[in-house]
């Protein structure tokens, strides 16, 4: 029971208010380590104990991940299935909508949604048609551009509009091939909400209390989309101090936005619960040099902790190995577990020389932003596969698998669908129809064999795939139909190593297929809603049991939300952090990458550890190194200069052979 006097004693005042306060528009400014998650879920469990029932309840959030910790806590709180209880990501909640009423908009409903590698082959794809330069096509370009004049961060006034025949004929291409992109999946929703006042008047009629996380992270697309739902009774969790993705389309200026549209309720959350007074005392110095933020002083009853301690290396070399002495040292001193440390840095670029410094003193540890598992090439075989099945009509995928494994549909045979498809308005599936069947088709009779071929291979896989239960058998059937095995001997017939790991990847695939099917809380396991589950999950969806055990190698965006006990920052010289590019692109600001600098230190629980190279290599260049500006913001009573503590040879032996028991034990 989640009684008023229960909550009391889990709560602190404040904390309390934001979890009772459930009419009305409620703004909860949420500092850094001040129980945001406990805070939402709590408020949930007590509404729901109110008795508003779980179906009028809608709460966003930005990943996967989060949705699921969200749910599953609110579950453990409340001790109910609550399946009628809509906990999602804005995008899956995009999808929901479109699933439902994407018809209305001219789509079928058994549409695609386009990953990045699947938008680029597209956009591709219409540059070629359009004839367009090889210097013209910068894909990044191009494809930020379309995002942006898509979300109506440009319009085409102030953008390059020798792009505007290129977008149009993209957005073209998405209608044809029955495929959205993750743009879409908010951008659409809003569309079917103005155009069809009746769908939106069901979901406002649903969804009578609505919760948004990380608010300070929506874009003004997420943002619309949640006030076109919100009648009255809205709650927004966020902190401006930690708007770090403006680059990707947020805008913490939505707080304020929410504020003038809203007759809104402020609650502030300053109690820190995870870092020490010194760490927070560092924090709070750094982010009082920013003028566009609400006041507020997080505070921690913690108590005062270690100082920060800041270390000038020579270069990154010795950079990286005072952070692995350090780790080592640490480690043994205080019998810490590798996975109790943070080593946060501003680029990838710096990652190279810190994972050879962790090679090089045997340091277990987990790099996030490597290649991600559905992005593996023979992953992405297969999924194509299930996308071409479930939609005929998706030309990206059905070129990808074609001729894979070779079946003699070269790029001759691609040429003349391509043709055929241009002729006539069509798809590639309709190219080929026309190529098997229609009189004085340019196709031989042997390519008119292949295609035919390959066309009954995915009509009866649709048939299997559709029909029943047990997709993940069907599909491992499926692998065997389509000899993969074989393609991917033939392909790497000199490194049987690679076949293993691919063949053990795909095992992967079907094993984390098969367990989503039996999960009790999954109502319709079905290749459509496999398909829409995958292409939502990002980097940081993946499970991430392998990083147990090792040290926490990541850049600072992909550390917001995590903590560790200890916390290496790394490269804090300008031009890194705040970084030279971003600086120039928002015309001087530096705002931005301070409230990255200030995420990076509130990651930290006890101890933190600041270098500053005196020169770095960059372009194969040594370049003389400024401390970051942000280390002079830090109050100087706080810090100490460090030299790390070099073990002697008989202290890393020991932590050498600690390191390898542990292996053998988990073998």
């Amino acid at each position: 029971m989640l009684d008023l006097e229960s909550l009391k004693n889990e709560l602190n005042p404040e904390q309390f208010k934001a979890v009772t306060t459930t009419e009305g528009a409620i703004l909860i400014i949420a500092g850094a380590g001040s129980g945001k998650t406990r805070v939402i879920t709590f408020r949930i469990a007590h509404m729901l104990e109110k008795g508003i029932p779980q179906s009028q309840i809608l709460a966003l959030t930005f990943t996967n991940k989060a949705a699921k910790e969200m749910s599953d806590r609110i579950k453990d709180l409340t001790q109910k299935k609550l399946q009628n209880l809509t906990v999602s990501t804005f995008h899956a909640f995009g999808v929901r909508v479109l699933r439902q009423d994407i018809d209305k908009l001219g789509y079928r409903e058994n549409f695609s949604i386009y990953d990045e590698t699947d938008r680029i082959s597209l956009i591709k794809e219409c540059g070629r048609e359009l004839k367009f330069s090889p210097e013209a096509m910068d894909i990044y370009t191009i494809s930020n551009l379309i995002s942006n004049i898509k979300t109506g961060r440009k319009n085409w006034e102030t953008a390059n509009d020798m792009y505007r025949p290129l977008y149009e004929l993209y957005q073209e291409g998405l209608q044809l091939y029955n495929a959205v992109d993750f743009d879409d999946l908010i951008v659409l929703p809003i569309k079917l909400f103005r155009e069809h006042p009746d769908v939106l008047a069901r979901y406002r009629e649903r969804y009578k209390y609505i919760m948004v996380d990380e608010f300070q992270d929506t874009s003004h697309q997420q943002y619309e989309m949640m006030h076109l739902l919100a009648d009255k009774n809205v709650a927004v969790v966020g902190d401006d101090d930690q708007s770090i993705y403006s680059w990707r389309g947020a805008d913490y200026q939505n707080i304020i936005n929410f504020e003038h549209d809203f007759d809104v309720t402020e609650i502030r959350l300053e109690q820190n619960y995870r870092s020490t007074e010194t760490i927070l005392e560092a924090a709070n110095g750094v982010i009082s040099h920013n003028t566009n933020r609400k006041d507020k002083k997080l505070w921690s009853g913690n108590g005062g902790g270690k100082p920060i301690e800041i270390f000038m290396p020579l270069d990154e070399i010795d950079e990286a190995d005072f952070i692995a002495q350090s780790i080592l040292g640490i480690a043994l001193e205080e019998h810490r577990k590798y996975d109790e440390f943070g080593v946060l840095m501003r680029a990838n670029t710096q990652g190279r020389v810190l994972e050879e410094a962790f090679l090089e003193h045997n340091i277990p540890y987990t790099m996030s932003g490597g290649t991600s598992f559905f992005e593996r090439k023979e992953i992405k075989d297969v999924i194509s596969y299930l996308r071409v099945i479930a939609n005929h009509d998706d030309d990206i995928n059905l070129l990808r698998i074609i001729n894979t494994p070779r079946r003699g549909i070269g790029r001759v045979a691609i040429s003349l669908m391509n043709d055929e498809a241009v002729l006539n308005g069509c798809t590639m599936w309709n190219a080929m129809e026309a190529l098997i069947n229609r009189p004085g088709s340019p196709a031989n009779d042997a390519l008119k064999e292949d295609l035919a071929d390959f066309m009954k291979l995915i009509e009866d896989q649709r048939q299997k795939l559709l029909s029943g239960r047990g997709l993940s058998a069907k599909v491992r059937q499926m692998v065997e139909d389509i000899n993969y095995r074989d393609h991917l001997i033939t392909e790497y017939s000199k490194n049987e190593k690679a076949v293993r790991f691919k063949l053990m990847n795909i095992e992967s695939l079907l094993n984390s297929m098969d367990a989503w099917e039996k999960d009790p809380d999954n109502d319709n396991p079905s290749l459509f809603n496999y398909l829409n589950r995958i292409t939502l999950m990002s980097r940081d969806d993946q499970d991430e049991e392998g990083g147990k055990g090792k040290v926490n190698l990541m850049t600072i965006h992909a550390s917001k939300g995590l903590e560790f006990p200890v916390v290496f920052i790394a490269g804090a010289e300008e031009g890194l952090i705040p970084h030279a590019r971003s600086v120039e692109e928002n015309g001087g600001d530096v705002e931005e990458e301070r409230r990255l600098f200030y995420v990076a230190i509130t990651r930290a629980r006890d101890k933190l550890f600041i270098s500053s190279c005196q020169k770095r290599k960059r372009m194969n260049m040594i370049n003389e190194c400024t401390p970051s500006r942000f280390l002079d913001e830090i109050p100087q009573n706080l810090i100490e200069y460090h030299e790390p503590k070099q073990l002697t040879e008989e202290e890393a032996a020991d932590m050498l052979g600690d390191f390898l028991e542990k292996l053998k034990a988990r073998k």
